[in-house]
């Protein structure tokens, strides 16, 4: 056989039941779910600001860097709803590279990948605990899902995943805000089907058995740019690119229509300064046009305590090991003036 099984791993439930959480940090859960839903249903004229490490790869950073943020909320609560990035899992172009901690607890180990779930859910647990902010997560291996369902306050579904029939379905049975990226072509009615089948109820195999999902209705779009076929990245966050999708979405059949615009990789051309200008242009076109602010719920942001990258092993405190990140600074200085702006 070409697969080697190294070992059994414990089900979501047994290692809930070792790594649980307090009660009080549920019920901080709760409340943070139902007002991140009531921003997508548009209930709520809050703004959701997604913001965080590219990879989550060092817990004391990671939660360093989320409790800054938390003294942040405190100030622009009645404006804004800061969810912090958590990413454990790193999807790889090419198969190559660190591949998040949920993967390699260890970015200078080897995999470990019950190590990884451990360290997964340990780091959002403490998050949480310490900061009340509950988080995002991307769900680059929908089988993870069961691990982290009850700590997850939104779900992102990769470029990459987004077109994979499995995560669609999964999705269906998540009962947190999904957001569907658009694929590396930047097809928007790739991204809309995907939001349809997230949507909508299934009938499926999920961790061995077989199951059903009623659909989840606060499963929308993200828009992240795209890449044409001479490698050139092509922004999507213009006003332009938002009107054409106000269009397409009106002929489906989907329930609260909601973008949130991610303002790095293809958007930004990985330039993460670029983040301030793109993020700034976004709340503008929010401010004069009624459509536009009806449907963009939110942006994403990457950032974390310092700017740029390093490389695996140099470890700098607070600084990205994946894709370069906005420092604190400018960071707090962004978050201020999207409070400002969402009047």
């Amino acid at each position: 056989m070409s697969f080697t099984f190294l070992k059994e791993l414990p089900s979501p439930e047994e290692v809930k039941n070792e790594y649980g959480l307090s009660k009080s940090a549920a019920c901080t859960k709760q409340a943070r779910d139902k007002m991140i839903r009531d921003i997508i249903t548009g209930e709520s004229d809050k703004f959701l600001v997604i913001i965080g490490p590219c990879s989550a790869d060092n817990e004391d950073a990671v939660c360093d860097y989320i409790n800054r943020l938390s003294r942040v909320q405190e100030k622009v609560s009645d404006r804004l709803v800061i969810v912090p990035r958590i990413y454990t899992n790193k999807p790889r172009t090419t198969g190559e590279g660190y591949k998040g901690i949920a993967h390699q607890p260890d970015p200078e180990k080897r995999p470990d990948m019950l190590a990884g779930l451990i360290a997964m859910r340990k780091m959002h647990i403490r998050a949480l605990e310490e900061s009340g902010l509950s988080s995002a997560d991307e769900m680059l291996y929908p089988e993870n899902w069961s691990y982290v369902e009850d700590l997850l306050s939104y779900v992102a579904i990769g470029a990459r995943s987004v077109e994979d029939q499995h995560h669609r379905l999964t999705v269906s049975g998540f009962d947190v805000p999904a957001g569907m990226k658009n694929p590396t072509s930047g097809d928007f009615s790739v991204m809309l089907n995907s939001v349809y089948a997230g949507q909508h109820p299934h009938h499926f195999v999920f961790r061995g058995y077989e199951v059903s999902t009623t659909g989840n209705p606060l499963t929308h779009v993200i828009l992240r740019g795209a890449v044409n076929k001479r490698g050139v990245c092509i922004p999507n966050y213009h006003y332009e690119d938002l009107e054409r999708l106000i269009q397409m979405y009106d002929k489906m059949d989907l329930k609260y229509p909601a973008a949130i615009i991610d303002s790095n990789h293809s958007n930004s051309n990985k330039q993460y300064e670029q983040q301030i200008r793109i993020v700034k242009e976004i709340m503008h076109n929010r401010k004069i046009s009624p459509e536009i602010h009806k449907l963009v719920k939110g942006v994403m942001i990457e950032s974390y305590i310092e700017p740029g990258c390093q490389k695996v092993g140099e470890h700098i405190y607070g600084k990205s090991i994946t894709d370069p990140c906005l420092g604190w600074e400018k960071s707090v200085e962004l978050l201020y003036h999207i409070a400002e702006m969402n009047q």
